[in-house]
């Protein structure tokens, strides 16, 4: 599936994984229309530490990533796995599930 995006409205940042020598360096597109649209999980933390945020607005999956952090990497789930895990979480299948390690 091929997916077009007009990037005309986007803002450009360089990614800090860019070298200070213009080398090799990368730019990311945020905030174009179709961009991903974050929020913060509602099973997060409310102190801050433990929080996740996740973008609604992709068809197909979902894209994970930690708050404090918001230009890292994000990890990308299929909707229907992702809808699965939530659905465990909320019926408590997780809860003390302590495996140890």
């Amino acid at each position: 599936m091929l997916i077009t995006q007009s990037l005309s409205a986007a803002v450009w940042r360089k990614s800090s994984y860019s070298d200070g020598n213009e080398a090799a360096c990368i730019e990311v597109a945020e905030g174009f229309p179709g961009a991903a649209q974050w929020r913060k999980s509602s099973f997060s933390s409310q102190a801050g530490a433990e929080c996740i945020e996740v973008a609604h607005n992709c068809p197909g999956i979902v894209p994970v990533r930690d708050s404090k952090n918001p230009h890292g990497p994000a990890l990308l789930f299929p909707a229907d796995a992702w809808a699965a895990f939530v659905a465990g979480v909320k019926a408590g299948d997780f809860a003390g599930s302590g495996g140890g390690a």
